[in-house]
């Protein structure tokens, strides 16, 4: 980890973000990547999710959808929001190692806890009927707490029923996540060769 980001407030380490040094003023507004400077802007006072709403991005594989996700994380953690992430099947692994050990309902406590959950790479691979299950469960869990999810993915949401093998229990996830949700469709070509960003300041 570089080092300036060993200096990340504890809101922000605590957070687990993928990328702590994204940072919304650092946002390339290139026409090609089809992100609105009125939308990102809009959504910078984080009251999206003091609201309990959702945030969808998806789009190619490269096109900064973590990194959009990474700042929308930070800048609710500059605001004293509670803020944690995950990638998606590392948490579904995760969930499924916990029903063995005792140590589910904790971790489904853990979840909840936070204002803003962040969830990566949704979307990967499809997921078998207790993993659709387990998803079902923090997103049911999270919508009846009133608190936020933001979420990212390579397909597009029309495709999204396709990773659930239990076509009901699809149903039921995207009526949660996607009804009042605010979403990005990320374009243009790959970002992993470029440097999006300069580190923010602390104080942002």
């Amino acid at each position: 980890m570089p080092d300036r980001w060993l200096k990340q407030p504890r809101s922000i380490q605590a957070a687990k973000l993928r990328e702590p040094g994204a940072s919304l003023s650092n946002i390339d507004f290139d026409p090609l990547r089809k992100i609105k400077k009125s939308s990102v802007s809009n959504l910078s006072n984080c009251e999206w999710v003091r609201s309990g709403s959702n945030l969808i991005i998806t789009g190619a594989t490269g096109v900064g959808k973590t990194y959009l996700l990474s700042a929308f994380g930070r800048a609710a953690c500059m605001k004293g929001i509670t803020v944690r992430c995950y990638r998606v099947p590392r948490l579904l692994t995760s969930l499924s190692i916990a029903k063995g050990d005792g140590s589910y309902d904790k971790l489904m406590l853990d979840l909840v806890k936070p204002d803003l959950l962040i969830l990566d790479d949704f979307g990967l691979k499809q997921l078998d009927l207790a993993m659709t299950q387990d998803f079902l469960e923090v997103v049911e869990k999270r919508h009846h707490a009133e608190r936020s999810i933001a979420i990212s993915a390579q397909l597009p949401v029309k495709e999204w029923p396709s990773v659930f093998k239990d076509q009901t229990v699809a149903d039921a996830i995207l009526d949660r996540l996607v009804r009042n949700a605010y979403r990005f469709d990320l374009k243009g070509p790959s970002r992993r060769s470029t440097i999006e960003h300069q580190p923010p300041a602390d104080n942002e």
